[in-house]
């Protein structure tokens, strides 16, 4: 049957609900001395469509004593082990932000700080742009490049997917500082600057880089095909810098804008470089219209393509008056056509970031947007929220997910959806808040472990926790585990490369479309824009356990 629970554990006073596909009677065993603790009989959680699964509910919520524990069944099948306490994802927490630290390009990985996941310098030689690359141009041009986070499995670096992981880690900083007091042992560990702003900058300091002298915005930095299975320091490729596309342009205009507001307590000089950069980026935008970004035929890195821009320029409007407002009057009238027309507003991955506009406005202590900009934000935000609310009761396993949802890098949805209850909350009376925390946690249970297969999405947390993501450090060092802290990408309802094609039948409900295995890039890769939200999730859920 298997009994599906958060393998991390539950805060003390949270609602606790495993699910089980049989009907049973059931005990919580303390792991200590082996002592039932709670008993209780299962409740209807009705059919869940995601699964294909008839569902049935542990609601053991009554049980509020910290310590570690498991489910044992009337026909003595046994949980994965949990803990009740209020710290129980503190360590999530740090993992989850110190994966970025093994993703960083250009510097090399010492024992003192990535214990066994050690590598020399990698990607240090200059780049050329792309049409030198092409046309064999003799004695191009070349550029110092180097820097900033491994996109995901590849090496390849990428400039919308890099403005949004960074938006929600600087948007996690800004709205729970108080949960990124612990030290994440990285090289500037100790200095004027919260660990979490030391590894952002280490990112922030590369996308300069990726800035034209007119503003303009290159979209990504790769070789022309992707590296083979080998350590990072072996990848000996010409990285080249591909063509200016105007959702980098705009991201990056965001993403400069916010990174100087948060970093000007700190570093008030790498502040004033950061608005000046948005301010060329923004004056770009005003000058040119949509411009997408497709590989030339041959290459096969991330494209990152995306047919409408009018969301990353929404975004960057909102982050450009909420930082240099009096400075243009331009982003308020950008701010307000955008947002009174039909654009999403809801949205936190690459491909919409409309939900980034939201939370700039509403968390504005200058309201200056004005009260119409943010009436309609709000009712957007509200209107979202109560849907997923609904999806959770009407679920078997109380996630805000449909059939449907089960896009490639799904946990980014679930993460995403959890982050836009967090923020319901955050907004709401004290009644209303408290419903939308809930639903908003329920996304962090499915995460690690509360979901059909009964797997922890995240390497070294639970039980169960997935152990082979696709990813070329990990397949390339020789080291028994992955590194602690990344979230896989998930069930994929269409499953497309060889390896999850081969082990996952035809038919197979949504939910249970996933495989751990490292050549599963469609089902289990890892990204910085995967981890990203489940930071600002957590960061909450400490604050408020």
């Amino acid at each position: 049957m298997g009994i599906f629970l958060n393998q991390a554990g539950y805060t003390v006073n949270a609602p606790k609900i495993a699910v089980t596909t049989t009907p049973c009677n059931f005990q919580i065993i303390r792991t200590v001395d082996q002592i039932s603790v709670f008993d209780g009989i299962t409740t209807d959680g009705g059919f869940d469509a995601s699964s294909g699964e008839q569902t049935y509910h542990i609601d053991f919520s009554a049980l509020t004593i910290p310590g570690s524990y498991y489910i044992l069944s009337g026909d003595k099948q046994k949980s994965p082990t949990f803990t009740i306490g209020n710290e129980v994802y503190r360590s999530l927490q740090k993992d989850l932000m110190k994966a970025f630290y093994y993703q960083r390009c250009g510097c090399a990985l010492t024992e003192e700080y990535a214990g066994e996941y050690t590598h020399p310098a990698c990607h240090t030689a200059p780049s050329v742009f792309l049409e030198d690359y092409i046309n064999k141009t003799p004695n191009p041009a070349s550029f110092d490049m180097t820097g900033g986070w491994h996109d995901a499995g590849d090496y390849g670096r990428y400039s919308t997917a890099a403005s949004v992981a960074l938006a929600h880690l600087l948007y996690a900083y800004e709205l729970f500082p108080e949960s990124f007091q612990d030290s994440l042992n990285i090289p500037e560990s100790g200095n004027h600057l919260p660990d979490i702003l030391n590894e952002c900058l280490y990112e922030l300091k590369w996308l300069l880089k990726m800035q034209a002298e007119d503003g303009g915005v290159y979209h990504k930095l790769t070789s022309f095909s992707h590296a083979d299975f080998i350590m990072p320091q072996d990848d000996h490729s010409q990285f080249l810098i591909y063509p200016v596309s105007s959702m980098a342009v705009a991201d990056f205009a965001a993403i400069m804008a916010l990174a100087s507001r948060v970093y000007k307590p700190f570093e008030p000089e790498f502040s004033e470089t950061a608005l000046q950069a948005a301010r060329k980026s923004w004056k770009w935008l005003l000058n040119n219209p949509y411009i997408g970004f497709h590989n030339p035929e041959g290459s096969n890195t991330g494209e990152y393509d995306d047919t409408c821009d009018l969301d990353e320029r929404m975004w960057a409007s909102a982050e450009m008056l909420r930082t240099d407002f009096g400075f243009d009057n331009t982003y308020l009238e950008k701010l307000t056509e955008y947002v009174l027309s039909d654009i999403n507003k809801t949205d936190f991955g690459w491909t919409d970031v409309s939900g980034l506009t939201l939370l700039c406005t509403l968390f504005d202590a200058k309201h200056s947007a004005g009260e119409k900009i943010e009436n309609a934000l709000k009712a957007a935000l509200f209107t979202d929220a109560d849907k997923l609310c609904s999806l959770i009761d009407a679920g078997g396993y109380r996630l805000g997910m449909e059939p449907e949802d089960y896009v490639w890098g799904s946990n980014m949805v679930v993460c995403n959806r959890s982050m836009l209850l967090i923020l319901a909350s955050l907004l709401s009376d004290a009644d209303h808040a408290s419903a939308y925390k809930n639903a908003a946690l329920e996304h962090l249970h499915y995460l690690l472990g509360k979901n059909a297969l009964g797997i922890s999405y995240v390497t070294g947390h639970g039980d169960n926790a997935y152990k082979n993501p696709h990813n070329r450090p990990t397949f390339a060092d020789g080291i028994e585990l992955p590194m602690p802290g990344w979230v896989s990408g998930g069930p994929f309802k269409t499953p497309c490369d060889p390896k999850a094609i081969e082990l996952i039948p035809k038919g197979t409900a949504p939910m249970k479309c996933f495989v751990d295995e490292v050549e599963s890039y469609s089902t289990n890769e890892i990204t910085i824009y995967w981890n990203s939200p489940a930071v600002f999730m957590t960061a909450f859920f400490n604050l408020n356990p």
